[in-house]
């Protein structure tokens, strides 16, 4: 198990005091097969690739952000049909089946049509 102390400052409220958390880790590594330091690059390097990743894919592209739904139900199934196109968009692409080089181009020009032969492949 590895601990790791997080200190962050809300830059929306300078003046409040910063707030610290500890996020915990399930690892196979033992103690002397990394250096603190490498095990926490390798922690940043994970969200760092999550974050700039589906995240950021998800909000930017997909506008997940500005997605008003009030329902958490409704929320959790869309978060799903935007991953799944995210998915879909991978496979094409890394199989050669489409040219467009953009997440946001790809999902503009898709229909049902378009989509469900991608699925039933």
């Amino acid at each position: 198990m590895i601990a790791v102390e997080r200190i962050s400052q809300d830059t929306t409220q300078p003046d409040a005091a910063p707030s610290a958390d500890i996020g915990l880790y399930a690892s196979s590594l033992t103690l002397d097969q990394h250096a603190d330091a490498s095990v926490l690059e390798i922690i940043r390097d994970h969200w760092s690739a999550i974050e700039n990743g589906t995240h950021h894919r998800r909000d930017v592209t997909l506008g997940e952000d500005a997605c008003r739904t009030a329902h958490r139900q409704g929320a959790a199934v869309l978060a799903s049909l935007r991953n799944l196109a995210i998915g879909i968009y991978e496979l094409e692409r890394e199989r050669g089946r489409t040219k467009v080089d953009t997440l946001k181009s790809w999902c503009q020009r898709q229909t049902f049509s378009t989509v469900w032969p991608i699925l039933q492949r």
